[in-house]
């Protein structure tokens, strides 16, 4: 048997609807409804409180949870599914988004949500809402106060069961300082952030000042301040945008140049463009190495931690141009970005572009209408407050005779009316003195009621007072501002620039420009105080400091006359000689030395902390380079000897000794020691053969017990006729750098010449105190600086070669010649 019997035909005809429509009409009347939708309740932010649907509900449902900045954390999961449960009738991936985008620091200027976990980076998207926990910051408050003042319109939900408000009061003109990013049916916003502070400033402005023209609010407001700063260069296409609402700039990374390592020049990276991460600027600067279209690059590292924020290490390579590279990076990295502004928000439910000035006056009249509901709200709440407290007033005069009426009455709503017809009261203060409650009733009852409707009186003559006055009204505003600035305010980021334009990118098929210093002739010298500089010269010489603008702070030890990408050597007081090239080093012009510009010597050769360059030397052939040692030991090494090692040991120490001295010398030059215990001796550099440069030396200086040589320099015989011998002495019990000493200067000819391994001649008589020479020095035209670089002023040519020396006003840190 069949579980369910055959049912009869029908017997008349079956109910239908059939309508015909015009396909066209139909599909242009339903893309419209969609098209409006997606603008009004999707993708365009208000203009008022500048938040789109998803992140104002939010905002409303977190603070409806009451998760303030003072309270913990909760699950994002659990705000998300609030949100979707309630308000957002749409799935939980895009409100998930719309959440993270509002905690992060790097796409808001002033974030709106504290987030608690992994809420992503630039290159890598957020943790799932599982493992993430979100409360509001403390800005949100700002955004969302007296919403139960009636303050704003509230309108149902998509199933009519909760109300949310249509838009939030927003204490600050959150579109312009949080910028906004959006793409509807057939237009799209894009609005940059700014700096909360100028905002607010140029919005005072214009409540002050209706007429102000957008140059005048360009005054406060110069340019869009970025989360990520880098600098904006140009500022034409931001006047466009604030002008008529559309408009272009160009942004750059902050990048400087500096030493990475021992000869090593890197572009070190601080802060991106706006929504560039440090990956995709790794990622294209591999492409473009790769392609050929950069040169120049050895390698890219990011040291990004929390602790010191964004830090890529650009490596520059040895020979190419630091600001070239950079400039080429700039051409084919996003290390420089464009952004376009489109000024698109809703104006009374209507999308509109927006200048600088219309965005803010649609702001400001939200805002006094925000302050004007509130001051009615609480002028109505006041006033009724007060009508009851003047009703207990009157009960607690005659409260016994309230008693005797409410005792001698039938039911409440007997009570109530007597009370009314007695004491002259209205419905709503004879309900309260029915539910008046009998501790009220004592004195100081009375006492604080009193002052409560004084202070109630003086509330409502104020409210009445900001209602009746359009200028109040404005000041208040202006008041509430000023406050928010000063409470979510922070200094400028972005670096503005007024700059010309930036030049194009290359084409693809364009070649790789040559970024290579150019190898042109120079000068290295190495300062008294240990720092290199490399000073650039025409091919013909010419550009060297003339004697007439050589600066007196000038000191040098030691130059070499090479070419920028040639090679030359660098002896270390260890009896090392490194091999280097001039190119990375600082460049100043050859007319205009000056040895601050340098780099210290021991830092640029990476060299340890107890060792220090004593001099520089060409490696040529000839002549032969001299060292003397502390321990009285001369040697003379020919550079052949050094071959193309990089780093060899020119003499062999022995223990305990160090090199103080190495200058190239030929055979008619002459050597010059000067011991610690005011001894001089000169002798003939031929005397000393050139040797290998595993050898030990020969003895140069023969020193007394306790003694050490403190100078070796090489006197040309070109120069002997006017080379001064300069010496300082001072005691061995004064702290080093407190005394000062004294100094003498001597003609080089009052030293007679000895022989190799000879004791010398007395260079100076120590005068009373004095015990030791704390310096030496034998040249053309002396230079002394203090331990800061700064000149002294040295004792005049001429004194015997025995003579005592004449006190000093400054303690000598190094004595050297001038820029030559």
């Amino acid at each position: 048997m069949p579980a369910h019997p055959p049912q009869p035909p029908a017997t008349g005809p079956v109910d239908e609807r059939i309508e015909d429509v015009d396909l066209s009409a139909e599909m242009q009347g339903s893309y419209l409804e969609y098209a409006y939708s997606v603008i009004y309740s999707r993708a365009l932010p208000d203009a008022r409180d500048g938040l789109k649907p998803v992140q104002r509900r939010i905002l409303f449902q977190m603070a409806d949870m009451g998760l303030r900045p003072d309270r913990g954390h909760v699950k994002s999961a659990r705000v998300v599914g609030e949100v979707m449960g309630k308000l957002h009738p749409h799935g939980d991936a895009p409100i998930y988004d719309a959440l993270v985008r509002l905690a992060q620091p790097f796409t808001l200027r002033v974030p709106l949500v504290d987030g608690h976990g992994n809420f992503g980076s630039l290159d890598d998207g957020p943790a799932a809402p599982r493992y993430t926990e979100a409360r509001l910051a403390p800005p949100a408050l700002a955004l969302t106060e007296s919403l139960d003042e009636d303050v704003v319109d509230f309108i149902p939900n998509y199933d009519g069961q909760f109300q949310q408000p249509s838009v939030l009061p927003a204490a600050f003109p959150n579109l312009l300082v949080n910028g906004a990013a959006g793409i509807a049916v057939g237009m799209a916003t894009n609005m940059a952030p700014h700096n909360l502070i100028e905002v607010v400033g140029a919005a005072v402005h214009l409540l002050d000042n209706p007429d102000a023209t957008v140059e005048e609010l360009m005054e406060f407001v110069p340019g869009p301040d970025l989360p990520s700063g880098g600098i904006i260069t140009g500022v034409d296409g931001i006047k466009d945008a604030y002008t008529n609402g559309r408009g272009s700039f160009r942004t750059r990374a902050k990048v400087s140049i500096e030493s990475i390592g021992p000869r090593r020049t890197g572009l070190i990276v601080t802060e991106l463009p706006y929504m560039v991460g440090p990956e995709r600027v790794i990622e294209k600067i591999k492409d473009a190495v790769n392609a050929k279209k950069l040169t120049g690059i050895s390698d890219v590292t990011d040291l990004t931690d929390r602790r010191n924020g964004l830090r890529l290490v650009i490596g520059v390579k040895t020979g190419f141009d630091p600001s070239a590279v950079l400039e080429h990076l700039y051409r084919l990295t996003p290390l420089e970005d464009s952004f376009s502004i489109n000024n698109v928000a809703l104006v009374d439910g209507q999308p509109q572009t927006l200048g600088l000035r219309e965005l803010l006056r649609v702001y400001l009249d939200h805002r006094i209408r925000v302050v004007t509901r509130r001051s009615e709200y609480r002028l109505a709440r006041r006033r009724d407050r007060l009508h009851l407290v003047e009703g207990l007033l009157i009960a607690i005069l005659d409260i016994d005779e309230v008693i005797q009426v409410i005792r001698t009455s039938d039911d409440s709503d007997q009570a109530r009316t007597r009370l009314r017809d007695v004491f002259d009261l209205s419905e709503v203060q004879a309900e309260y003195i029915l539910e008046l409650r009998l501790r009220r009733l004592t004195k100081f009852s009375r006492i604080e009621l009193e002052a409560e409707q004084d202070q109630l009186q003086k509330e409502i003559a104020q409210l009445v007072e900001l209602l009746g006055s359009d200028v109040l009204l404005r000041a208040q505003v202006a008041r509430e501002l000023d406050a928010a600035a000063e409470a979510y305010g922070t200094p400028r980021r972005t670096l503005l620039l007024n700059g010309g334009p930036i030049a194009a990118r290359p084409s693809r098929a364009a070649a790789a420009p040559d970024l290579q210093i150019a190898d042109t002739p120079c000068r290295v010298f190495l300062s008294a105080t240990g720092r290199m500089v490399r000073a650039d010269i025409g091919e013909d010489g010419s550009g060297v400091v003339p004697p007439a603008r050589r600066s007196k702070h000038d000191a040098i030890r030691g130059g070499v006359d090479t070419t920028t990408r040639a090679e030359i050597g660098a002896v270390t007081s260890a009896g090392r000689l490194i091999r280097f090239s001039p190119v990375d080093l600082p460049s100043v012009p050859g007319n205009s030395v000056q040895l601050a510009a340098g780099t210290r010597a021991d830092q640029y050769l990476g060299l340890a902390k107890d060792e220090h360059v004593v001099g520089i030397v060409p490696l040529t052939a000839d002549p032969a380079i001299a060292l003397g040692t502390a321990q009285g030991v001369v040697k003379r090494v020919a550079a052949t000897e050094i071959a193309n090692r990089h780093d060899v040991e020119v003499i062999a120490l022995k223990p305990g000794d160090r090199v103080i001295g190495a200058v190239p010398a030929a055979d008619e030059a002459e050597l010059v020691f000067v011991s610690s215990d005011a001894q001089l001796l000169r002798f003939d550099a031929a005397s000393v053969r050139p040797q290998g440069r595993a050898a030990g030396g020969m003895a140069g200086m023969r020193l007394s017990p306790g003694a050490q040589a403190i100078s070796f320099n090489v006197v040309p015989g070109s120069d002997a006729a006017d080379a001064v011998v300069v010496t300082v002495a001072g005691s061995t019990q004064a702290l080093a750098g407190t005394d000062a000493g004294s100094a003498k200067v001597s003609a080089f000819d009052e030293f007679p010449a000895k022989g190799r391994a000879t004791g010398g001649v007395r260079a100076q008589r120590f005068l009373r105190g004095e015990d030791t020479l704390a310096m030496a020095w034998v040249g053309v035209e002396a230079r002394a600086v203090g331990p800061d670089g700064a000149a002294r002023v040295l004792p005049p040519a001429g004194a015997k070669r025995d003579a005592s020396g004449t006190p000093l006003d400054g303690v000598v840190g190094a004595i050297g010649t001038t820029v030559r």
